[in-house]
């Protein structure tokens, strides 16, 4: 299994008593989501290393997991930071409208009102919200992924629709730009 073929589920945060048991993050939408799983990979050194359970006790957006093979406090700290991936198959399904990040990577962004902008670059994961980036007119413009700008996303036509507040993209178009009522006298 290859990375390009998964997403990322989370991570391990620490280990959990003496035995070999893992607490691990679950950085998805909705945890229960994945309540029914058995295995899942943990990247290591670069590669996917697949890891099935003995035991899964999920906790809100953690879950304290006995990995089979994984039976002592040193296996377990060797595993602490390293990432989860599941295959991308294992995602749930969304409403037509609706989107996973990796799969508008190069869509086309359409204004509602600019029509169209540019081609999604690349998604960054900030607190607070999630921001679409672009590239427009030569520079990096950064779109906050929320319902009110983030409108739905076409798979066939593969296109973002979006509704960018007023003035968003002269912001990014002005970065840079000397503004000659800030020079001093």
């Amino acid at each position: 299994m290859q990375i390009r073929d998964c997403f990322e589920l989370g991570y391990v945060a620490k280990t959990h008593g003496l035995k070999g048991e893992l607490v691990i993050m679950l950085d998805v939408d909705d945890p229960d989501e994945y309540e029914e799983m058995d295995s899942f990979f943990i990247q290591i050194k670069g590669q996917l290393v697949p890891y099935f359970m003995e035991s899964y006790n999920l906790q809100g957006n953690r879950a304290i997991v006995k990995l089979e093979d994984v039976n002592t406090i040193d296996a377990a700290k060797a595993l602490i930071g390293n990432k989860l991936f599941l295959p991308l198959d294992n995602l749930p399904d969304l409403e037509d409208d609706q989107f996973y990040y990796h799969q508008v990577m190069g869509y086309t962004i359409v204004d509602e009102t600019k029509g169209d902008l540019g081609q999604v670059d690349a998604i960054y994961d900030m607190p607070g919200h999630d921001l679409l980036a672009m590239k427009y007119q030569g520079k990096e413009v950064l779109i906050p992924v929320n319902d009110e700008i983030v409108k739905k996303a076409d798979h066939e036509q593969k296109i973002v629709y979006v509704s960018l507040p007023e003035g968003l993209l002269e912001v990014f178009l002005s970065e840079g730009e000397e503004n000659p009522d800030d020079e001093e006298e």
